[in-house]
Parts: C-alpha cells; sequence; structure tokens
C-alpha cells in the first residue's frame, strides 16, 4: 500500500499578546539618542567659553554644564541597565548604521564630560578621563570586529567613522587642561592621519555615487574633526596648524550649508544629531583660536539648532518611535 503523502503545515507561532508584554525597563535603550545629547555636551563647552570671552556671568554657563553632563550619566546609565540585562545587545546594536553611530557618539560624549568635568572637579576628571579613553578603545576593537562580520554593503565608510576612530580627539580636548599636553599632541597628529583617509575616501565615494537621502546627514560629521583639531591645536599653541583647520572647518560648513536643502531632502530624523556636535565643536575653535565674534554667532545657531533637534529627538525615545526607526536592539 502506498504511503500518504506528507502534509506540510507551516510553523505555528503563539497569537499576538493583548495587551502588549511590556518591556522592562530601559530594555530598548536606542543608542540613537547619543549624538544629540554629545551636542548639547558640546553646546555647553562652547558656552562656557563665550561667556568667558564677552566677560559674562558664568552662572548660567554652568548651570548649563551640569544639565547636559547629568543628561549624559543618564542615558549611559540607562544603556548600562541594558547591557547588564543582556551584554549581546551591544553587537546587536553595532551591526547597523544608527547604533554604530550612537555608541560612538555615546562614547565620545564620555570624553565630552570629562571635559566638562574638567572645570570644575579636574581630580575626579582625570580618573573618569582614563576609563573614558579605556570604553573607547573597546568599543572601537568591538566596532572594527562588527564591520568585518558585515555584508560587504555594511562595511563602506561612512562619516560616521570620524566618531569611533578620530573620537579619541575629544579626549585631548579634555587631556589639556588636566596638565596631559604630550598625550594630547600625540592624539591630535595620529588622529589627523586617519580623519585624512576618510576625508579622502568620501570624497571619492561622493563622485562615484549619491548618498541615500536619509544617510545624507552624517556628512555633517566632516566637519567635526576639523573643529576639534584647530580646538586642540589651538590650545597646545600650535598656532599656524590651528587658524588653517579653522579654514578648513569654514570650507567645509559652507559646503553644507550650501547643499542644506539636498542634505535635509528628506525630512527630519533621528540622524539629524549629527548635525548637532559639529556645529558646537567649530563654535568652540572660533572662540578658542581668537575668532570670538564669529564664535558667538555660530554658538547662537548652535543653541537654537541644537536644543531643537535634541528635545524632538528625546521626545521620541519615551513613545518607542526612537527605538522602531533606528532598530535599536532588545535587551
Amino acid at each position: 500500500m502506498a504511503a500518504e503523502p506528507k502534509t506540510f503545515r507551516p510553523k505555528a507561532f503563539p497569537p499576538p499578546e493583548f495587551p502588549p508584554r511590556k518591556l522592562p525597563l530601559f530594555a530598548r535603550m536606542p543608542p540613537a539618542v547619543f549624538p544629540s545629547v554629545l551636542g548639547l555636551l558640546g553646546l555647553v563647552l562652547a558656552l562656557k567659553r563665550v561667556t568667558a570671552a564677552a566677560g559674562l556671568p558664568v552662572g548660567l554657563a554652568d548651570m548649563a554644564m551640569g544639565l547636559a553632563a547629568g543628561l549624559w550619566l543618564f542615558c549611559a546609565v540607562a544603556y548600562g541597565i541594558k547591557l547588564a540585562r543582556r551584554p549581546a545587545v551591544v553587537a546587536e546594536d553595532l551591526r547597523i548604521l544608527p547604533g554604530r553611530a550612537g555608541l560612538a557618539a555615546a562614547s565620545v560624549g564620555g570624553f565630552a564630560f570629562c571635559a566638562v568635568l574638567g572645570f570644575f572637579s579636574p581630580d575626579l576628571a582625570r580618573p573618569a578621563l582614563v576609563l573614558a579613553f579605556g570604553l573607547h578603545i573597546a568599543l572601537v576593537v568591538l566596532t572594527i570586529r562588527a564591520l568585518i562580520a558585515a555584508p560587504p554593503e555594511g562595511r563602506d565608510v561612512t562619516p560616521a567613522w570620524h566618531l569611533s576612530f578620530v573620537g579619541f580627539i575629544v579626549g585631548a580636548l579634555a587631556a589639556i587642561p588636566l596638565g596631559w599636553a604630550d598625550l594630547a599632541q600625540v592624539i591630535l597628529y595620529g588622529t589627523m592621519a586617519m580623519a585624512t583617509g576618510i576625508w579622502a575616501y568620501s570624497l571619492w565615494q561622493l563622485t562615484r555615487r549619491v548618498p541615500p537621502a536619509p544617510l545624507r546627514p552624517l556628512l555633517a560629521i566632516h566637519l567635526a574633526p576639523a573643529s576639534l583639531f584647530a580646538s586642540v591645536a589651538g590650545l597646545l599653541g600650535l598656532t599656524q596648524l590651528a587658524q588653517a583647520m579653522v579654514i578648513l572647518g569654514l570650507a567645509i560648513l559652507l559646503a553644507l550649508i550650501a547643499a542644506g536643502k539636498w542634505i535635509t531632502s528628506a525630512g527630519f530624523s533621528p540622524l539629524w544629531g549629527a548635525f548637532t556636535f559639529p556645529l558646537a565643536a567649530y563654535a568652540s575653535a572660533l572662540l578658542i583660536n581668537g575668532w570670538v565674534m564669529a564664535g558667538g554667532i555660530v554658538t547662537v545657531v548652535a543653541l537654537g539648532a541644537n536644543l531643537w533637534i535634541a528635545i524632538k529627538v528625546i521626545q521620541m525615545w519615551p513613545k518607542g518611535t526612537l527605538a522602531a526607526k533606528t532598530n535599536a536592539a532588545t535587551a
């Protein structure tokens, strides 16, 4: 007797839960919040410098620094809770561009946090900065592993590479007031070489293909390294290098402004956080290198733009839309 033909049934899935299961606290904390928070840290550093240069009371700037530092610390603790719940979320977040950029911004934000802390307690800032360097090195190693494991299209050089591989320069900015000028100079020249490679490759990419509209805001990150090199060189007394970087930053800024409509053609998204920290960094670069009037103007522009973008991005976090739109991993 012939065997009965096998019947294939679709895999049974459990029925959807109603009401939906509530996730544990910070289980899907989105790394995409960190670029905007980094922009706020850069903004308060610029505000501190502009108030000092203008001879204005520093109390409001100090309060703003405390608020921005507290916000970064809150976000870092939130991601730490997510990480402690399931450590594999780091690798999962690093698989996608928003996650890689967000975690790199979080780590670079640690350097900016130390720069803020240095104004109030250098003794606390020094060990915090050592810890920040260790965390950023670990993140770079994990990022390289994620890039190696990614498909070829996922290994493309993007402006967000500056955050991972050039982000040490923010640590140099924090190190100089703490008395570690030699370390800052080593970081300056090492990261300049890395940034030059990323700039050159990105420029070649632009001649070969047009970036997708949703990813174009990331082009603004190219302004950040030039601005930070100008600031660090200025603080180290390397005047000619600092002024050259200010001019390079101006050229990049003008190109971004000229292409602004094209860059923002996809409308607002969490990736607009990429506009915030480069603008704040350029404001500080101008102020540190004697361009006080121009630095003040850029600081005022950054005050409006960075706050607006940060508020819109942070509002998306508790609603769950930020995690959903950036495909954040769940612990």
